[in-house]
């Protein structure tokens, strides 16, 4: 059996790699996210998290983004390595960050997203909706085949009170092995009473489900999404992650944008995650799903070994990244080493 599941199709001619940064102060909740040290260093992760994918290394940001206890590095590792091998090309957007890096980035002028239990999660929600869809409708004429990564801490927990707004049962994954859904749905819960939200009552208002309990990542991809639709056929477009992009997906959805062109890539340990409901939630929503498996249980470094008992399952686009590496003829083995490489170089 082959290490992307199933075996991509075709190879395209002008791949690009988006990856968009965002913060939600949702992550400061104590125990909520494991994508940092401390839950207010989790603003610097996504910044991190760019400069590890363009230069392989921090620059601007104190601490390195890995989870502990075990200090297992950060799914950037993987998307830079699978740059390295096929040399696609990328761009970062700064869809409301608190930190930004010091690498070239388009600004949304987005704000930061607020903790859910906010009356407002995410502020001007059309606005970052329309200038993201004017993005997407000039990268259409750059690209046909357009994926789309994502790095915000606390995101999962945005991602299950959105579903829960659109009617989906969103027990999502986490970038920690002890996965706290019983904190997540409690936070959500105290979210959608605070905005009068009950399960389902937005299926037919999206925005407003993500200004009530999202994060300003998912409205930034989906207007992406739908500038890109509406500017070019025949685009291929791939959610690069987890359970996040497969709540983005819902609300692209329930937006009356056309996804007969859209999949999702991510990780085996998303898919395999017995805590979450990611397969049912996919099969739900009716989005074909690309499964990639680095090859980990290989590996001598004892921070990817983390990734196999669950430390870290996805992020940065990892499952969208290894997905187009295979497309492009790196087999299993050469990106690990290459991963491993960088890993060592990275903590050194």
């Amino acid at each position: 059996m082959g290490w992307i599941v199933p075996t991509p199709a075709h190879v395209p001619e002008k791949p690009l790699f988006l990856f968009v940064l965002s913060n939600t102060e949702t992550a400061y909740i104590p125990e909520i996210s494991a994508a940092g040290k401390t839950p207010e260093l989790t603003d610097y992760t996504p910044a991190g998290d760019a400069e590890i994918v363009s230069t392989g290394n921090i620059a601007s940001v104190p601490v390195l983004p890995i989870t502990p206890p075990y200090s297992t590095p950060t799914p950037a590792i993987i998307t830079r390595a699978a740059l390295n091998l096929t040399g696609i090309p990328h761009m970062f957007i700064n869809a409301g960050l608190k930190v930004v890096p010091d690498v070239p980035f388009v600004d949304l002028m987005a704000k930061p997203g607020f903790d859910i239990r906010k009356p407002v999660a995410v502020y001007d929600t059309e606005g970052i909706f329309k200038r993201a869809q004017e993005l997407g409708s000039e990268i259409g004429d750059r690209t046909d085949h357009l994926l789309i990564g994502e790095s915000i801490p606390g995101g999962t927990t945005t991602a299950m009170g959105v579903l829960s707004a659109l009617g989906y049962n969103g027990n999502v994954s986490s970038s920690s092995c002890s996965n706290p859904l019983e904190l997540k749905n409690r936070i959500v819960k105290e979210g959608m009473d605070v905005s009068g939200v009950e399960f389902g009552s937005l299926r037919d208002d999206p925005l407003y489900a993500i200004a009530c309990l999202g994060d300003p990542m998912m409205v930034t991809v989906a207007g992406i999404v739908s500038g890109i639709n509406a500017s070019a056929d025949g685009i291929g477009v791939v959610l690069a992650g987890g359970t996040q992009m497969a709540a983005v997906f819902a609300v692209i959805k329930h937006l009356g944008i056309n996804t007969g062109n859209i999949s999702i890539a991510t990780t085996k340990y998303v898919v395999d995650d017995e805590s979450a409901n990611f397969r049912e939630l996919v099969d739900e929503l009716g989005v074909p799903v690309y499964t990639a498996d680095p090859g980990f249980g290989a590996s001598n470094l004892p921070g990817l070994q983390r990734y196999e008992a669950g430390d870290v399952k996805e992020g940065v686009g990892a499952g969208g990244a290894m997905y187009l590496a295979q497309m492009y003829g790196v087999s299993q083995e050469e990106l690990r080493l290459e991963i491993e490489k960088i890993c060592i170089q990275l903590c050194q």
